[in-house]
């Protein structure tokens, strides 16, 4: 990732955006499904998952601490490229920081990134275009429907082992 790219990510992901902010009228079967999916993903991702790593400049424009001078932080990980030449891969950090991080790298050059946490749901989404050094924010009503659809196919994928 370029600086520029990084500074924009910054730029895009600033604690003014509105990824921290909860959603008003969301059912409670809503809460409970996601809740239920993104704890079986995070436990199916921690058994099943191979050993990666989340680069210090995606975990800081993120908002995920590291440890000073750290340029990687582990994470388990698992990725699956479909046959539209969809990659999709999902990675969770350590047990102190329950991040999980969701990658979808279309085709078109639109790389779509969901960071969620267990409790939290949804905390933020952005979408990269790499050709054009290009990092916006997803509007909130399209990334929760991203989202879910994330969620969808992760809770599938982790039933099926």
């Amino acid at each position: 990732m370029t600086r520029g790219l990084l500074l924009a990510l910054v730029c895009a992901l600033s604690p003014a955006s509105w990824a921290a902010t909860p959603q008003r009228g969301v059912p409670v079967p809503e809460i409970q499904f996601a809740f239920d999916s993104l704890y079986g993903i995070a436990a199916w991702l921690r058994q099943y998952g191979r050993e990666g790593y989340i680069g210090a400049d995606v975990a800081e424009a993120m908002g995920i601490e590291r440890p000073r001078g750290e340029a990687l932080l582990g994470a388990m990980q698992r990725g699956f490229r479909n046959e539209d030449d969809v990659l999709r891969i999902a990675q969770v950090l350590d047990d102190q920081r329950d991040f999980i991080l969701f990658m979808v790298q279309r085709p078109d050059d639109h790389v779509y990134f969901y960071l969620s946490t267990p409790l939290g749901g949804l905390q933020k989404a952005f979408v990269s275009i790499p050709s054009k050094n290009l990092v916006l924010p997803i509007e909130r009503a399209e990334a929760e429907l991203r989202f879910r659809e994330e969620v969808l196919y992760w809770k599938d994928r982790s039933e099926s082992r």
